[in-house]
């Protein structure tokens, strides 16, 4: 719901806009009513519903209690009961931040920014003197949490996991570098996704990809149904060594983007879809007819790579014809 007009001119009077929301401001003084008024409304209800057998319970003053929230430090008035019983569930009573601004922390923490310099951007932007000790923290914290889920239980069994790897800019050792994130996306049998891992590594490869493999196994994956990866060397074999009884299925996104390196820019859409009459067949048998007539087009002698990509790879294509229409879509448009 808007905010009334006329309270807006109410809140604005008398100030000068550009202090609406620096340190202290009104941005600032709005936190602060509202955190007070929801504690208030917190132990009203908390009043009302408790039961003390017989005896009454009722509000006992308040505590001066300094939070730290997204953008500054805020001085918050605590309600408390006789009984001492209220917990507030905006600000617990041990709790010293509001949850974004730990958010604000772990951003920037992700971002590659060394401990001095979220302390010295918080100080700038903000106003706000935080030690190294709470940033090391709260990143701290979710490294526990980033290790738990990396070693998390699995099911038994998963339908369909792609292994693949996307690039991301990384600081390491003060520079940003580009480093593999190689990553296991699982579809379940509801149709939902689950990434059952990540990985980073230097270099990729079948040793690499044989201890994923295993560490999936020691976390209670015992069946894997299909398993859609690139084209690299021995990866098949380093999936069937821990799961001998996984199909193993080369990504068909990966083969036409192989294939469009191959092609010139202006031309790349057109044999974009030229192909799609080969991974689009009935059945494997009319796959390689149409590749056959592919190879034969123009486009095939214009770029004769191309077929033989998909060639040395036909042995790992052919066990996507074999899978309902509805699989198939999946398999060629999860990675799209």
């Amino acid at each position: 719901m808007a905010i009334e007009k006329e309270l807006l001119d109410q809140l604005l009077a008398g100030r000068d806009p550009r202090d609406v929301f620096n340190k202290d401001g009104l941005v600032d003084e709005l936190k602060k009513s509202l955190s007070e008024r929801i504690l208030n409304a917190e132990l009203d209800e908390h009043l009302d519903g408790e039961d003390l057998e017989g005896k009454s319970n009722h509000r006992n003053g308040y505590s001066q209690k300094s939070v730290l929230t997204g953008t500054s430090k805020v001085a918050l008035s605590i309600p408390r009961d006789r009984a001492g019983t209220f917990d507030p569930q905006l600000i617990a009573k041990y709790q010293r931040r509001f949850p974004d601004f730990d958010d604000k922390i772990i951003s920037m923490y992700a971002r590659g920014m060394t401990v001095r310099e979220i302390r010295g951007h918080l100080e700038e932007i903000y106003g706000i003197d935080v030690s190294p000790d709470l940033i090391s923290t709260v990143t701290d914290a979710v490294l526990d949490e980033v290790a738990e889920w990396q070693n998390r239980p699995l099911d038994i069994c998963c339908p369909l996991v792609f292994f693949d790897a996307i690039r991301v800019k990384i600081r390491d050792e003060g520079f940003v570098r580009n480093k593999a994130i190689y990553i296991a996306l699982a579809i379940l049998a509801d149709g939902t996704k689950e990434i059952l891992g990540i990985w980073i590594e230097q270099t990729e490869g079948a040793k690499f990809w044989l201890r994923v493999m295993n560490e999936l196994k020691n976390r209670g994956l015992q069946d894997i149904l299909i398993a859609v990866v690139d084209g690299l060397k021995g990866f098949p074999e380093a999936i069937n060594a821990v799961f001998p009884q996984t199909i193993v299925q080369t990504c068909i996104v990966h083969l036409i983007r192989h294939s469009m390196n191959f092609a010139s820019w202006k031309d790349r859409k057109s044999v974009a879809q030229a192909l799609r009459a080969v991974y689009r067949a009935v059945d494997a048998e009319a796959g390689l007819a149409a590749l056959d007539a592919f190879e034969a087009s123009p486009w095939g002698e214009k770029y004769p790579a191309i077929a033989q990509s998909w060639r040395r790879n036909w042995d790992l294509v052919i066990p996507f014809f074999a899978f309902p229409e509805g699989v198939r879509r999946i398999i060629y448009t999860t990675n799209a």
